[in-house]
């Protein structure tokens, strides 16, 4: 069995994640703008973790998928990450992670969810129960082209939904295929057809589940680099097949694919996980990296380097809280922070407020790992702050981070 120390597993998820020099990560650090190349660049980052999650919270100047692709390309747009999904571009939106984007092509690999979702009473059951209501978004939006929710009048589903059930009804044709979403406008999806969206050559290529559980596999590793089955199983939300996924990895194992490789901590002790075989040279060029810790980079909360609570604190010893749904006497940090990432450690966090009409980011409270932060790391958030506010356009206002 192959052995990583916490520092080699950590330094290998930056670097598959897009958070190093673009010779340990071999992808782009730099966009211009929002040409071709940017959106080139960050299909580029879609592409190597397979998804890029969706979230409607903008309080820090951009929603979490432009806050990723923010952290990972210097000079891009931000206002290009809303406009990813456009028909003609390689990028679909469903539910991978979470909802997200995809690459196109990945679209029959979620065959089997699709097929999942048809008995779901969120999904599936919701639209056989309001069958009059989806046959008529789906002459709409034959007749008439692709449509926003909004463009439906009906009444509210239930007592406790406060949602339109022509909302939810769109949604659930949307998760079982009968509808895809061509584009989002305002961050609110239009639907159209499935077949007015995805292209032929796409939707023909079915797949099965068995078909589709080694690819999402070999997908979450290249996306993680090291990863315990349990991070694997969560990438695609793939409750309660342990098993299978035991077995495809041995599959893999005996296909010289992947290696079994034990975590070893501080103390000795080991957490099994997996990795490629051919991300095992890069562990070993990684050692010999000495990044700098004096220039920090924001990332989102729901950053694909983030989402694992225990894996955060395993691989950082920081604990990635989300705050949100606390009442404000009981945020330990703030509503909604962004770990500072400096060099390969998460230094401190910052809770940013956007005020879009005065062009300024305030920045509500800030703090750091350390007890006694270093002026490297200092100087790592300060410069961390300034690039967020660089990038969006926008003036910095608030206090300095505290020391502690």
């Amino acid at each position: 069995m192959e052995r990583l120390t916490i520092r080699q597993a950590r330094r290998l998820a930056l670097a598959r994640g897009g958070l190093l020099k673009p010779e340990w990560t071999g992808m782009p650090r730099f966009a211009r703008g929002r040409g071709p190349s940017a959106r080139r660049a960050c299909h580029e980052i879609i592409r190597r973790f397979g998804y890029l999650q969706l979230d409607s919270i903008g309080v820090a100047g951009a929603r979490t998928h432009g806050l990723v692709l923010m952290s990972r390309l210097d000079g891009l747009d931000p206002s290009l990450a809303e406009d990813l999904l456009q028909p003609g571009e390689p990028v679909v939106e469903y539910l991978g992670h979470e909802a997200c984007w995809q690459p196109i092509e990945d679209w029959p690999i979620f065959d089997f969810r699709r097929r999942e979702l048809q008995d779901r009473p969120r999904w599936g059951v919701l639209v056989e129960e309001q069958r009059k209501v989806a046959d008529e978004i789906l002459r709409r939006i034959r007749h008439e082209g692709p449509l926003r929710s909004l463009d439906f009048e009906s009444e509210r589903y239930g007592s406790n939904w406060q949602l339109k059930t022509a909302t939810l009804v769109a949604s659930g044709l949307w998760g079982t295929g009968e509808l895809a979403i061509r584009e989002r406008r305002g961050f609110q999806r239009v639907y159209d057809l499935t077949e007015r969206v995805i292209p032929d050559e796409v939707r023909s290529r079915s797949m099965t589940f068995d078909e589709a559980l080694p690819k999402l596999i070999l997908k979450a590793l290249e996306g993680h680099g090291w990863a315990r089955p349990g991070t694997i199983a969560e990438t695609w939300r793939l409750k309660g097949r342990a098993e299978l996924i035991a077995a495809a990895l041995g599959d893999f194992e005996r296909a010289g694919e992947v290696v079994a490789c034990e975590l070893v901590d501080d103390e000795g002790g080991g957490t099994a996980g997996w990795i490629r075989t051919e991300d095992l040279d890069l562990v070993a060029r990684l050692d010999r990296l000495r990044p700098r810790q004096d220039r920090g980079v924001l990332l989102s909360p729901f950053d694909p380097v983030l989402w694992d609570r225990k894996r955060v604190a395993t691989l950082f010893g920081f604990d990635q809280v989300l705050e949100i749904y606390k009442p404000v006497q009981d945020r330990l940090y703030g509503y909604y922070c962004l770990p500072v990432l400096a060099g390969d450690r998460l230094v401190a966090r910052v809770d940013l407020k956007c005020d879009r009409k005065g062009g300024c980011i305030d920045v509500l409270s800030s703090r750091y790992e350390e007890e006694k932060p270093t002026p490297a790391h200092q100087e790592a958030v300060r410069t961390a702050v300034e690039r967020h506010g660089r990038m969006l356009g926008m003036e910095i206002i608030g206090s300095s981070p505290p020391a502690s």
